[in-house]
């Protein structure tokens, strides 16, 4: 029931404590079937942080116990299906909910408006936050400390000018943000093909803040995944304009957001690398990518 892959990425992240939690993890398991009156109904799948056990018309989903999984259900919650999977039962205490099943296929894979598909999604997902959920806000002091830290410490060839420019979006967008629940993982890959709709979103953070800011999770995947394009640039920017046409956002305040994240991104490449290149040449073009985006998207 716990596939090999999820075991050791859990093991290989979260260590000792991981490997704990999945010894338990069966356990928890049957006692969720039980106690919702559930039988499985397929092979289990995962993500990056939670196992997903098919049930009928359902699924089963219990996520490893990280402060990053805790305001999952409260999303689902608040959207109550328009525009997200719905939430039928929720057990905090052991990370898990009972959801809508919808089916493997993601927006990543599909040819045809995606960007539009995504943009009227984001759109409907934009609604005020409700009580007790995390501020991105609340990061600002973080995301600062970290930029000035990674420009200092890292080898790199970002001008002082974008790194700047990047600070600036932190104090002026990043400090005082609206009280609107978004994604903050909104990318093609969490975008799913379903019945009830044609698509819908899994797997929020469940934030509140700036709807701009969940728009660049969703072009910084666009740009990975279409690197090697003609004239990759004028691609983007298209993207960015329509997204926010059909998101009703400023495209100003998405591609200054983007700017903060690609600086970011470029920084993080360089310390960690990235989950679809941890070295060599691949990373060296994902980083390239990360440079000129950063450069590119200054207002």
């Amino acid at each position: 029931m716990i596939p090999a892959a999820f075991a050791k990425a859990t093991i290989d992240r979260e260590g000792a404590v991981g490997e704990a939690w999945l010894a338990e993890l069966p356990g928890i398991i049957d006692d969720l079937l039980t106690q919702w009156d559930c039988e499985p109904d397929g092979e289990a799948a995962h993500g990056q942080v939670g196992v997903v056990v098919p049930v009928r018309d359902a699924v089963l989903k219990v996520s490893f116990p990280h402060p990053g999984n805790v305001h999952e259900p409260d999303a689902f919650e608040a959207w109550g299906g328009e525009g997200a999977v719905k939430l039928y039962e929720r057990d905090d205490a052991r990370y898990a909910m009972l959801l809508e099943r919808v089916h493997p296929t993601t927006l990543l894979e599909h040819d045809e408006d995606v960007v539009v598909i995504a943009g009227e999604l984001h759109r409907r997902l934009t609604i005020p936050a409700p009580d007790g959920l995390p501020r991105m806000s609340a990061q600002a002091d973080v995301w600062e400390e970290e930029l000035r830290k990674d420009a200092a410490e890292l080898d790199h060839a970002l001008p002082p000018y974008v790194v700047d420019a990047a600070l600036a979006v932190v104090e002026e967008l990043g400090r005082d943000q609206p009280e609107i629940l978004i994604h903050g993982d909104f990318h093609p890959r969490n975008i799913l093909r379903a019945d009830r709709e044609a698509w819908l979103a899994v797997d929020p953070k469940g934030y509140v803040g700036d709807p701009a800011y969940d728009a660049t999770t969703f072009l910084r995947t666009r740009a990975a995944h279409q690197l090697g394009a003609d004239d990759l640039m004028s691609v983007l920017n298209h993207e960015l304009e329509l997204f926010a046409e059909t998101a009703e956002l400023e495209p100003e305040r998405i591609r200054r957001w983007a700017q903060l994240n690609m600086v970011q991104s470029a920084f993080w490449g360089r310390r960690h690398g990235f989950g679809r290149a941890r070295g060599g040449s691949e990373l060296d073009r994902f980083i390239a990518l990360a440079d000129e985006l950063a450069l590119s998207w200054i207002s």
